[in-house]
């Protein structure tokens, strides 16, 4: 611990998210015949989520041909605070989260592309960002032909919970 943070008792999610000037959206709602989570004991399983905007637009295109790096890096962290909308649907309390256990990054991708695990990051340092370290976790970050919409990026999570 720090001098800057003896004393002080560690910011909750909401208060790293105010401090990132995020301001969760409602919850997207499924695409198809499946729900947005679900919850086995205290383990809660996140259903794949895109980059859609509150307005419903969601970011498409080929990483490596009309997306670029950075462009689909913001897809990702955009991606990431849908997951986090989710996970205060389910939980009521971001507090709730005990770690992030593990995300699965999909990217829709050119064969040739090879930096899926930067696009990634977009999600990844958004979770480190607001549950410290607990929001380290392990990763896939894979390159598809095609997802659904013809969306950038799709994330899935599994997040362990307090008891």
């Amino acid at each position: 611990m720090d001098h800057k943070t003896k004393g002080r008792a560690p910011a909750s999610p909401y208060q790293r998210l105010a401090a990132l000037g995020i301001d969760l959206p409602p919850a997207p709602p499924p695409i198809a015949n499946f729900v947005t989570h679900v919850q086995e004991g205290n383990i809660l399983y996140l259903s794949g989520q895109g980059p859609r905007e509150v307005d419903g637009h969601l970011h498409a295109g080929k990483v490596g041909a009309d997306v670029d790096i950075e462009s689909a890096y913001e897809h990702a962290r955009l991606t990431g605070i849908n997951l986090l909308a989710v996970m205060h649907d389910a939980l009521g309390d971001l507090g709730r989260v005990k770690r992030i256990v593990k995300l699965l990054g999909m990217v829709n991708a050119v064969p040739e592309f090879s930096d899926h695990p930067q696009v990634i990051n977009g999600c990844s340092d958004l979770m480190i960002d607001v549950f410290g370290e607990a929001g380290q976790h392990a990763r896939s970050a894979v390159g598809f032909g095609s997802l659904p919409g013809n969306i950038t990026v799709e994330i899935e999570a599994i997040v362990s919970l307090h008891e």
